[in-house]
């Protein structure tokens, strides 16, 4: 038997109708019988094409509010059918069951009717019964039956019936059939997280994936699944890459700890922040983040917590970088900005980051709750005898909003609102606080009366005594060791103030 079909017969059950009409009369124009109910089946009959009503086949009305419309062994017979299987022809024979040779579908919007808002009970009327059905059915025979299963795919479907003149190969069924599952997977996902209340079952549906060039190295592929267009709008450059876009993750998740401050700016090269400072404008803040490591600076992600205006975009021209994201751009700095062809310019959205994060563990996955927890002065409890300056507490919390982002073990040492010099990814927090310092050293900074902030508690005096001789006069940690005491009695003796959090903030 040919594996190529020509379509005699459709079955359309849809909700959003949008670009239908073509593909209906396309159908009717190769003769194929059109079968529908409800709100499909008047709108086929308004286009003046003709269309017999599913109840006129299965001799029962539309029931319990338009639950139970398509629900019928004479539906589900016509779809299900294998045609090269004679038990099966001669039970169609037999139950006068029509041939359906394609299903076209779209389905409740459930998705769309939770964000929304709606009612529970709205939201219950939205879980497709019917459709959904139809959709598994018409996939699972594809070796007979065509299945269009949502909207998403009429565009595509009506350019393979018009090039095939109203007949479509087995290898674009089973093709359709793979969106089809697609479709219906993400679909019954979509419901059970909304009806799921256990942290220990977790299913994640992405419907749509894009290719990158490639993976962290030009060997791996690299995909991106997520709507970066609700998030961003690309303004110039070119794509993004797997490891553009994991500096992008980064920079974005730091500067949320700035969005309400004075203006921003801050330098991230592998996801860690090499320059990052507030000041009273846009520039000045510019500067100040790029003085803290001009050398890490180049290629690397620049974003601002607020508008990026003509005098930031000239300074920013000088450096070679790839990605620049702001909440907006002047109408010239834009033009600045976008004479570097390559450069990447994106203006960032106010949408929400999800709230757990999953990454890939052994054969299985590590899922967490964001870390949502910022410190702020309320939360700090002074541990020494010397209590820290007002300028040092505000110092102390512009560094642990950087010491959260920064990868473990870190340290972070800052001055009057400006990222001096981090220690990141060490295997001891005393060498992550020697490499801060001789980065800061390297750079001309003046460490005396700067603050040092670290992303978990010191279990000795160590850290603290290195910071002092360094020039460091306060100090922000969680706590929580069983020997703080020595480190408290060090900057007792010394005259540095050190703060407690109680929120230990690793980063692996």
């Amino acid at each position: 038997m040919s594996t190529t079909k020509t379509i005699q017969s459709a079955l359309i059950s849809v909700f959003d109708k949008t670009g239908l009409e073509p593909i209906v009369r396309q159908l009717h124009q190769q003769n194929a019988t059109i079968y529908s109910t409800g709100g499909t089946e008047e709108f086929i009959k308004n286009l003046g094409i003709p269309v017999v009503a599913v109840e006129d086949i299965t001799s029962y009305p539309s029931i319990l509010g338009g639950r139970v419309k398509t629900l019928h062994p004479k539906i589900f017979g016509g779809i299900l059918n294998r045609q090269d299987n004679p038990s099966d022809v001669q039970q169609m024979e037999e139950f006068e069951i029509p041939q359906i040779d394609l299903v076209i579908v779209d389905l409740y919007p459930f998705e769309k009717t939770v964000a929304s808002g709606a009612s529970e009970a709205d939201i219950i009327e939205k879980i497709d019964i019917g459709g959904i059905s139809l959709i598994r059915a018409a996939a699972k025979n594809f070796k007979d039956t065509v299945i269009v299963p949502s909207v998403d795919e009429y565009e595509l479907f009506l350019e393979m019936i018009v090039s095939g003149n109203g007949a479509t190969t087995l290898e674009q069924r089973k093709y359709l059939a793979t969106r089809a599952f697609n479709v219906s997977s993400h679909y019954d996902s979509a419901i059970f997280n909304y009806f799921n209340t256990e942290d220990t079952y977790y299913k994640a549906s992405i419907a749509n994936g894009q290719v990158l060039r490639y993976g962290e190295n030009p060997h791996q592929k690299g995909f991106f699944f997520g709507d970066f267009d609700a998030m961003f709008t690309k303004l110039h450059g070119k794509e993004l890459s797997y490891n553009n876009l994991l500096d992008v993750d980064a920079a974005v998740n730091l500067i949320l700890e700035f969005k309400n401050d004075q203006p921003t700016f801050a330098i991230l090269k592998h996801n860690n922040a090499c320059g990052l400072a507030t000041r009273n404008t846009m520039k000045e803040a510019y500067l100040a983040a790029l003085a803290g490591d001009p050398t890490s600076a180049f290629g690397g992600v620049l974003i601002a917590n607020g508008n990026i205006d003509t005098a930031t975009a000239y300074e920013i021209n000088s450096l070679f970088c790839e990605v620049v994201i702001a909440p907006s751009f002047d109408a010239e700095a834009l033009i600045i900005l976008q004479e570097k062809k390559n450069r990447i310019v994106l203006t960032i959205n106010d949408v929400p980051l999800p709230q757990r994060q999953v990454r890939t563990c052994l054969n299985g996955l590590l899922i967490q709750d964001r870390n949502s927890i910022t410190d702020n002065k309320e939360g700090l409890k002074t541990v020494t005898h010397t209590a820290p300056t007002s300028q040092e507490i505000d110092d102390l919390i512009f560094a642990s909003k950087i010491c959260k982002n920064t990868k473990s073990n870190t340290i972070v040492l800052a001055k009057n609102n400006t990222l001096i010099a981090s220690g990141t990814g060490q295997t001891s927090r005393v060498d992550a606080l020697k490499q801060a310092i001789e980065k800061a050293n390297t750079f001309g900074f003046d460490l005396n009366g700067a603050v040092m902030a670290s992303d978990a508690f010191f279990p000795f005096p160590d850290c603290v005594e290195i910071a002092h001789h360094a020039g460091i006069t306060a100090v922000i940690q969680p706590g929580g060791s069983i020997k703080d005491e020595l480190s408290i009695n060090y900057c007792n003796e010394n005259k540095v103030a050190m703060v407690f959090t109680g929120i230990r903030h690793f980063k692996h």
